[in-house]
């Protein structure tokens, strides 16, 4: 009866949505993954679990093996196989304390995956508050920071919605090659590096998002869209924000928001195309919308596990506006222009042409404009949003 109680709770937190999961939900276990396939759990819901809370164990060809003989289809295998576990936050090492999680397995845990913070004394003693004995508190002050893995996604606990990690790296950004679409003000494609890797949200800011920040900081929302009277649909994105709007809004969730050169770099997934996918599968577009916004996540993710980079809705980034910053701007971590009379926007909306839906499309608005077809999405620094 025991066991069937914890599985109940399991498959309860595992179903949630993303804004009702605490932020630092405990790795997935070798024993709850296998309980979860022998009670019948849906692979595909499984799967993204996994992908999301990633495991704490290295899955071995036996385990697989067993797996698949308790019911495990390849979507499950591949997640698995791609899963390893991941350096713990502020919040796992603190729930594996106050989870009464016994010190030696925690501390053992610390050691073998390493934390993605630095350790304060005020977190210490947090930490020697909960319960943490003299050994784990020694490897948390010993661990070195490790950075997340690419596309590992967190929880933001303030907005309620999911980041991803994206790695440093170096891209071409601008005119993809053999891109006959593309403006001038696309040229030159030249090289950038990002020397800094960061968290960006899984998808644009959603109206239910929103709704958390107006309330948090008692504002007003925005007008609302004719397509969403009353703001009733709170899983598209929101829009009709203007520049400043939306930087309040990051900075409110605990970051700002992407400058251009990790947007597109972000965008990209690490293609090297005009688009990442066929257009009908990753985008909302004037092709496939019927000239409305949808809920976000409904299309192909890019290759670093993003949603609606492309489609759906344009995007503020921090950028202001300067027709020649191609040409002039600098080869590392570009901030473009600091007058933000004019923005840049970044993406393609529900209402844009298959012409426009390409990831090194660009153009720009005042930055107290506010339109229907125009959103924004958050990113972070450091150890997490």
């Amino acid at each position: 009866m025991r066991f069937y109680v914890f599985l109940s709770i399991v498959l309860l937190a595992i179903t949630l949505p993303s804004a009702a999961r605490p932020q630092g939900q405990k790795p997935l276990a070798k024993d709850e993954i296998m309980g979860l396939v022998k009670a019948g759990m849906d692979n595909a819901q499984l799967a993204k679990a996994v992908r999301q809370r990633g495991i704490d164990f290295e899955p071995s060809v036996e385990y697989l093996e067993a797996l698949r003989k308790a019911g495990a289809h390849d979507e499950l295998i591949g997640a698995l196989h791609a899963a390893r576990p991941q350096p713990l936050s502020k919040d796992q090492v603190l729930q594996l304390v106050a989870g009464g999680v016994a010190s030696e397995r925690a501390t053992s845990l610390v050691k073998q995956r390493g934390i993605d913070f630095t350790a304060d004394e005020q977190y210490l003693d947090m930490l020697r508050t909960a319960g943490a004995d003299d050994a784990l508190i020694a490897a948390v002050r010993e661990a070195r920071p490790v950075a997340p893995q690419t596309g590992t996604v967190r929880l933001n606990p303030t907005d309620g919605l999911m980041y991803v990690w994206i790695p440093p790296g170096t891209f071409m950004m601008g005119c993809s090659a053999g891109d006959s679409e593309c403006t001038d003000f696309e040229k030159p494609a030249h090289q950038v590096t990002i020397t800094r890797g960061f968290w960006i949200g899984e998808t644009p800011v959603t109206v239910g998002a929103y709704k958390r920040f107006v309330g948090a900081t008692v504002r007003k929302m925005p007008n609302a869209v004719p397509m969403n009277d009353g703001w009733v649909k709170e899983k598209v994105p929101i829009t009709n924000v203007t520049w400043d709007e939306a930087n309040s809004y990051c900075a409110w969730m605990g970051g700002r928001l992407p400058t251009e050169a990790e947007w597109e770099y972000a965008a990209r997934g690490g293609s090297t195309e005009a688009r990442y996918g066929p257009l009908d599968e990753i985008a909302w577009y004037n092709g496939n919308s019927t000239n409305l916004i949808h809920d976000v996540a409904q299309k192909r993710a890019n290759g670093f596990g993003l949603y609606d980079m492309l489609g759906n809705v344009m995007e503020w980034v921090n950028d202001g506006w300067d027709k020649d910053t191609y040409r002039n701007g600098p080869s590392q971590d570009p901030q473009g222009s600091s007058d933000r009379v004019g923005a840049v926007q970044r993406g393609a909306s529900y209402m844009s042409n298959s012409g426009n839906t390409r990831l090194s499309n660009r153009t720009w608005g005042f930055a107290a404009n506010q339109n229907w077809f125009l959103g924004f999405r958050c990113s972070a620094e450091g150890a997490g949003p």
